[in-house]
């Protein structure tokens, strides 16, 4: 069984504060929500979309809420999250080390693969808007946790270990309760466990980000959510975690596995194949 929607509403195109000075912003366009944390000094953008319109009406919306300058924070190597930094320079850009690498190594397969599937789908202008972004790589690189500070307020940026990639980073706003979990938390749809995820590793980076005690979590695509629903998430996680185990030490076949998984099949099989062809 899917999740329940979550109570916490994000309207599309429009600001969510989910926190003193800690705001979401949410996109159409995969149901991305993007963030924004504010201090008296500086303030910090959580990844900055997909290409470079995005990215640009992405500042213009900074722009309408402070003047600081920015610094930009990029939570994974997924190119939704990272191909709109270019309007935002001159700034730091800072990203898991793992991430960066992924970034220089895959961005222009990535960009080459998603385009043709807009053009497939009809969707041409977005296909050339990636097309034409301009990649921008990391130029600070984070490891395990590194604190950033704002100015009368520091954010903690967290490596939860492999899970959704292996270079995802989490973004901790401790005095407001909220945590940025990039695409290790996804609302809407079922988690995206692609061949670059780690199905065992993920449940237990959702343990960790439940050990902040967060008041909100932000995900990468959807609306903000309690830890109820991240509870939730992470147990269903572990399901398919100890599918992936049993079919790895052939103790179930990929077709006994199904239907226990708490995912569709859509989602179950590609990672459960991976598994058996190990």
């Amino acid at each position: 069984m899917l999740l329940n929607a979550p109570e916490k509403a994000v309207a599309v195109g429009e600001w969510t504060e989910v926190g003193d000075g800690v705001l979401a912003r949410r996109y159409e366009h995969l149901d991305q929500t993007l963030g924004l944390v504010v201090g008296q000094e500086r303030c910090l953008v959580i990844d900055t979309g997909g290409d470079e319109v995005q990215g640009a009406e992405f500042v213009a919306a900074i722009k309408g809420v402070t003047s600081l300058p920015w610094t930009v924070v990029i939570t994974h190597a997924h190119f939704d999250h990272y191909f709109g930094t270019a309007p935002f320079r001159p700034c730091p850009v800072w990203s898991h080390d793992r991430c960066r690498a992924a970034m220089a190594a895959d961005a222009e397969h990535d960009r080459a693969a998603f385009a043709a599937r807009f053009v497939r789908d009809g969707e041409h202008e977005l296909a050339d808007r990636l097309v034409n972004a301009e990649l921008v790589l990391p130029d600070e690189v984070m490891t395990t946790k590194t604190e950033l500070d704002l100015g009368g307020r520091v954010v903690t940026l967290l490596h939860p270990g492999l899970a959704h990639s292996d270079g995802d980073l989490m973004v901790h706003v401790p005095d407001a309760g909220v945590v940025f979990a990039g695409d290790l938390v996804e609302v809407g749809a079922p988690p995206s466990i692609g061949p670059d995820a780690d199905p065992v590793g993920w449940p237990k980076a959702l343990d960790k980000i439940l050990a902040l005690r967060p008041d909100t979590v932000v995900p990468g695509h959807g609306s903000p959510v309690d830890v109820s629903y991240v509870e939730e998430q992470r147990d269903q996680l572990h399901q398919l975690s100890a599918l992936f185990r049993a079919v790895k030490a052939g103790r179930m076949s990929v077709e006994e596995a199904l239907p226990h998984s708490p995912f569709p099949e859509a989602t179950t099989r590609p990672v459960l194949d991976r598994v058996s062809r190990t």
